[in-house]
């Protein structure tokens, strides 16, 4: 730890010990700082160039059982005691709360080593502003050269880099760093009354593990092209197959569903579900927050909890949902490490290839993209407008143009029929391509 990170986690020490004297019953100071960078070129020229530094502190206290938080981006001490004391005379003013209160800090659970999770990569200190412009460029260069495109929203290069730290008055005290980059572009492809937009963007938290710009390219080329000259199709019930972006998507509103919040307060339909088979058969979903160089993967949650490895749906079988301290608190049950939302939240890689789920289709839809919100966690309803390729006997044999999906995702579940092995951790919420039986795709 250096000199400065010793300071940080001292001042942060002293806040907790001086708001406990104050009368604070429970004391939470969390202190993130870090930078970032970013740059958004289009037709060659720089539209936007960001780089900045951060730093912020936010102390929650909880007083006979009732709860103020204050933030500050100024850490001169005399600033911070004056919010603290205000805090707690605000505290006393708000309704008590049975359920309100901090994790305890259990000393025997082992916390990961954040330096062996692979999430923090030195090296993007070196990387130069023309560097990182040059890479976006690059990007597009490469896009616009292909006749077929004919126009570009814009390429993008990010990175950045964050510190943690996260005492309390249980004795937890935590840090870790983590880093960041991501690129991309979006595009425009086909005539004045043909137009269609797709494109491609890769995280990492390593710089060596981005995309290069060439492969970025022609990912996004391959995916604005293969949309152009849809047609339209009619209503129908038919195999739907969805690649890794859309299934992102269904995870995505999963998870909304089983976060301890939606259970408590009873909007869910995944309610009192725990222990009943709610997918097909085969089927694992798991939230893993220590897994090496992923996008979620951190030692600790935002309230200090250690993260872990939940198996959320273990051959079809819900096992638990996903809770922080008072959402566990009000279900009668731990935090399961997930204050800071989604780890790595995942659908397991199945043995399909790519290809061969979509040889398995007789007549159906190959699923590119979604549009809009269109869900429904009480119910389980979706319903989107949707972009996608048809298949006819295994083939794609023409883009989709003004078609929806919609069906249940209760059933959506129970029809997945195959999985592929194309799972990748750029997302913080991420699957493979998947096959769902039967869906209903709208059109004429």
């Amino acid at each position: 730890m250096s000199k400065m990170e010793k300071n940080i986690v001292e001042l942060a020490e002293s806040l907790v010990e001086y708001t406990t004297k104050k009368g604070a019953d429970e004391v939470e100071v969390h202190i993130g700082q870090g930078w970032g960078f970013s740059v958004d070129v289009r037709n060659g020229e720089i539209e936007k160039l960001e780089e900045a530094g951060d730093k912020q502190i936010f102390i929650r206290l909880i007083k006979d059982k009732k709860t103020a938080i204050v933030d500050s981006s100024d850490f001169n001490k005399d600033t911070l005691y004056h919010l603290i004391i205000n805090a707690i005379k605000r505290a006393e003013f708000s309704s008590p709360d049975p359920y309100a209160g901090l994790p305890e800090f259990d000393k025997s659970i082992e916390m990961a080593d954040w330096k062996k999770l692979n999430i923090y990569d030195p090296s993007m200190d070196e990387l130069s502003p023309e560097k990182k412009i040059e890479f976006a460029r690059e990007i597009e260069k490469i896009c616009l050269a292909d006749q077929r495109i004919s126009n570009s929203y814009g390429a993008t290069f990010y990175d950045s880099s964050s510190e943690t730290i996260l005492v309390n008055s249980y004795g937890f005290c935590g840090t870790y760093k983590r880093t960041s980059c991501g690129a991309g572009v979006h595009l425009q492809a086909g005539g004045i009354n043909n137009k269609v937009e797709a494109g491609w963007y890769d995280n990492s938290c390593y710089f060596k593990n981005l995309w290069q710009p060439e492969k970025i390219a022609q990912k996004a080329i391959h995916r604005v092209t293969r949309l152009m000259n849809p047609k339209k199709v009619k209503t129908q019930n038919v195999p739907v197959v969805l690649e890794p972006g859309v299934t992102r998507t269904i995870l995505g509103f999963l998870y909304q569903c089983i976060n301890g919040k939606a259970i408590y307060m009873k909007q869910s339909f995944l309610l009192d579900k725990i222990g009943e088979s709610i997918t097909s058969k085969g089927i694992t979903i798991i939230d893993d927050g220590l897994l090496p160089g992923a996008s979620g993967t951190k030692p600790f949650d935002e309230e200090g909890v250690p993260v872990r490895k939940n198996v959320v749906v273990d051959n079809g079988i819900l096992k638990t949902y996903l809770t922080d301290e008072y959402s566990g608190r009000k279900l009668s049950v731990k935090s399961t490490g997930n204050a800071s939302g989604a780890n790595n939240f995942y659908l397991k890689n199945g043995n399909y290839e790519p290809e061969e789920m979509i040889k398995s289709v007789d007549n159906g839809l190959l699923l590119t993209g979604t549009m809009g919100q269109g869900t429904n966690a009480a119910t389980g309803d979706f319903s989107k407008g949707v972009s996608g390729l048809w298949i006819e006997n295994g083939e794609v044999i023409f883009p989709v143009a003004e078609a929806a999906v919609s069906g249940n995702l209760a059933q959506m579940l129970k029809d997945i029929v195959m999985v592929g092995n194309d799972l990748r951790f750029d997302r913080s919420i991420t699957g493979p391509t998947v096959k769902i039986g039967e869906m209903t795709v709208s059109g004429l």
